[in-house]
């Protein structure tokens, strides 16, 4: 589930339009039938103007003159004139408090459009990867929070206002009736819970997006780690509640307004007594009991008190229940679906970031979306995964200082996955290249400084080399003072690479060096490839990570050759046949030796490349002649060995290997060839 996911759409003036939908499906029954309510006025009052005009061209007759006179309780026609009056006046009354309503909606909806707009823009470009202001950003992020709050403002503003309006309106006219203006009471009544109602939609609806939808958008994820709510916390029971209240118990009381105003009293018929037909209508199989209740003297004073529901009153209550019900139904599916996901989705995203933090794919936090316990339980969360980030960080910090002494790459052949996995006597055997390197005159180097400037030296001159190493998959084993001991698995290559790699580093190193005005270094490399035994070797209270095998001291050992041939590197015949293409590499067979601590013989080759370019270039010229030379020296013609030796040496008085070979065939043609003699050199001493 990733939190970034889909710029969402931004909706105002949707939410604006559908909040004023169902305030109108709400209102609609009770103000239809208000208007329809004149239309028999309408009718009565033009029957009875036609009537006065026959009145006045015919004599009247006596039913006319009972009709049109006045009686002694009542004026009949009187009473109609009132009726139309009245409802006219609530007509007009209905009428100027939706033309309010229609221009306060105009004017919440172009004030609603003008804050939201920004909100609007802001996602859309966003979704179109343009680029957006500081400014905008700055506003969004603000108001972005309390945006329900003024969406619901925007727009409760118009209801409210014209929730005054109709009361001042009411107030300011007079139709000489008395009561006021009932059915305009009943319907200024249902505006205001369903006023009430529309508020509370737009707000919660507002809310439950900014919450699920914009946060992502708006705020960092190291901003939404905690709560970024200013208000007080919030309570999932009292959403619960709120919920509740706003799909059953107001809803409800919309249906309970429209069952209490479509009563009417007794009294206001304003009849002394009933007649048997009425009492018949008004209480139907009831009448017969009605009757004897009339007939008693005690309890006829309080019939105008009962009610019934006449045919119109009994029209606007099933259709105001019915709207009341369809609402409450839309209701139910909002809340429930905004309540459910409001929960629902917080839990979601926790559980799934909790679960990439178990599985290893580091530790993901998570976004604290809501103000109650939920809000709470993400908080608490983030804050132990911010801990547990501080303990790996630790650790990988400690790690990298273990690392620094046994190297990562020694762990992995050893299949550990911590330091805190090794024990002592874990080894494993594996076939690797080994290479040695080694400042030549250290010893008489270092006397010129001072026990800083050598530490000083010795870690400049190491810094150089350690990367040179690792870029060609290698890994140093050891530092040995000014030596170091690296090991290489895979291809053969990967040594003898960062071999010429690291005779490239040393002249850089060595041309800074000379600027700063101190003296430059030299340096020599050995390589061989051969199995190793690698392993935890020490005490219980001290281990280290170390390598046992003749091929570890072979390697050392060539190394050392390096000084007595005057050359930079120099390989084994085991290193050279595993090279997978020896011809990538300039190369000279230099010797067949037997060092100290060995009774095999190993022959040893020298890499050109290692060398300075115009050095290189001679010996590559004249590698042909010192091959040459070398077969009559093994073959024992040592006059024909010397002058070729000679003749390449005054080429290249450089080739100390050259120089080496002259001084032998010298001794052995004064002082004869020894009687052990049979061309493998034969080291006593280290070197």
């Amino acid at each position: 589930m990733e939190t970034y996911k889909r710029i969402p759409v931004f909706f105002g003036l949707r939410i604006y339009a559908i909040s004023s939908m169902l305030y109108l499906l709400l209102v609609l029954p009770f103000a239809g039938f208000l208007v329809l309510q004149n239309l028999p006025a309408l009718l009565e009052r033009s029957e009875g103007i036609i009537n006065q005009v026959k009145s006045e061209e015919n004599t009247p007759s006596p039913t006319q003159e009972i009709i049109t006179k006045p009686a002694d309780d009542k004026n009949l026609f009187k009473i109609k004139y009132e009726d139309q009056t009245l409802s006219d006046a609530q007509n007009e009354l209905l009428n100027r408090s939706f033309n309010f309503l229609f221009n306060a909606l105009i004017i919440s909806f172009l004030i609603g459009f003008i804050f939201n707009y920004p909100f609007k823009r802001y996602f859309r470009r966003k979704r179109k990867s343009k680029a957006i202001s500081e400014r905008l950003f700055s506003f969004c992020k603000k108001y972005m929070l309390i945006s329900p709050w003024i969406n619901a403002g925007i727009l409760g503003g118009a209801y409210l206002a014209t929730l005054i309006f109709m009361v001042v309106i009411t107030f300011s006219m007079h139709t000489g009736t008395e009561g006021g203006f009932p059915m305009f009471n009943r319907f200024f009544l249902i505006s205001f819970f369903s006023a009430l109602l529309t508020i509370l939609f737009v707000y919660f609806w507002e809310k439950h997006r900014v919450h699920t939808k914009y946060l992502d958008h708006l705020y960092s994820r190291e901003e939404l780690r905690r709560r970024v709510f200013k208000f007080a916390k919030g309570k999932i029971k009292n959403r619960f509640w709120i919920s509740s209240a706003m799909t059953t118990l107001l809803p409800l009381s919309i249906v309970i307004v429209y069952l209490i105003m479509s009563l009417t009293r007794i009294g206001e018929l304003k009849l002394e007594q009933l007649s048997e037909d009425q009492i018949a209508i008004l209480f139907g199989r009831y009448s017969n009991m009605m009757k004897m209740i009339i007939e008693n003297p005690n309890a006829s004073g309080n019939m105008s008190n009962l009610t019934f529901v006449n045919v119109m009153d009994g029209l606007i209550m099933f259709f105001g229940i019915g709207f009341g019900i369809l609402v409450s139904f839309i209701y139910l599916i909002m809340f429930v679906k905004w309540t459910t996901l409001d929960i629902v989705f917080p839990v979601k995203e926790l559980i799934y970031n909790m679960q990439r933090t178990g599985e290893g794919q580091g530790v993901n936090y998570t976004i604290v979306r809501n103000n109650d316990e939920i809000g709470e339980l993400a908080e608490g969360y983030n804050d132990m995964a911010q801990r547990i980030e501080h303990y790996i960080a630790n650790i990988s910090t400690m790690n990298e200082a273990y690392f620094r002494f046994v190297p990562k790459q020694f762990l992995d052949i050893l299949g550990k996955e911590s330091i805190t996995e090794i024990k002592l006597g874990d080894q494993i055997q594996k076939e690797m290249s080994v290479l040695f390197t080694d400042i030549r005159d250290f010893t008489t180097l270092s006397e010129a400084m001072s026990p800083k400037e050598t530490f000083d030296f010795l870690n400049e001159y190491l810094s150089q080399m350690e990367p040179v190493i690792a870029r060609n998959h290698g890994f140093i084993d050891k530092y040995i003072g000014d030596s170091i001991m690296a090991l290489f698995m895979g291809d053969v290559e990967n040594a003898v690479d960062a071999a010429i790699e690291m005779r490239a580093a040393l002249s850089d190193f060595n041309l800074k060096r000379k600027l700063e005005g101190k003296k430059s270094t030299n340096s020599g490399i050995g390589i061989h490839t051969g199995n190793l035994m690698l392993g935890i070797v020490g005490g219980y209270g001290r281990m280290d990570g170390t390598v046992v095998s003749d091929a570890v001291n072979l390697a050392s050992r060539i190394e050392g050759l390096t000084k007595m041939y005057g050359t930079s590197i120099i390989i084994s015949q085991d290193t050279l046949i595993k090279l997978q293409d020896p011809s990538r590499y300039n190369y000279r067979f230099l010797d067949v030796v037997k060092v100290k601590g060995k009774k095999e013989a190993v022959y040893i080759f020298e890499i050109l490349d290692g060398e300075p370019a115009d050095i290189k270039k001679l010996k590559i010229e004249t590698k042909h002649d010192f091959g040459k030379a070398l077969q009559f020296y093994k073959s024992k013609n040592f006059d024909a060995a010397l002058d070729i030796f000679k003749t390449i040496h005054a080429v290249n008085p450089a080739d100390q290997a050259a120089q080496l070979y002259i001084s032998r065939c010298k001794n052995i043609i004064d002082f004869g060839i020894p009687e052990d003699w049979d061309g493998v050199e034969t080291l006593k001493d280290k070197y």
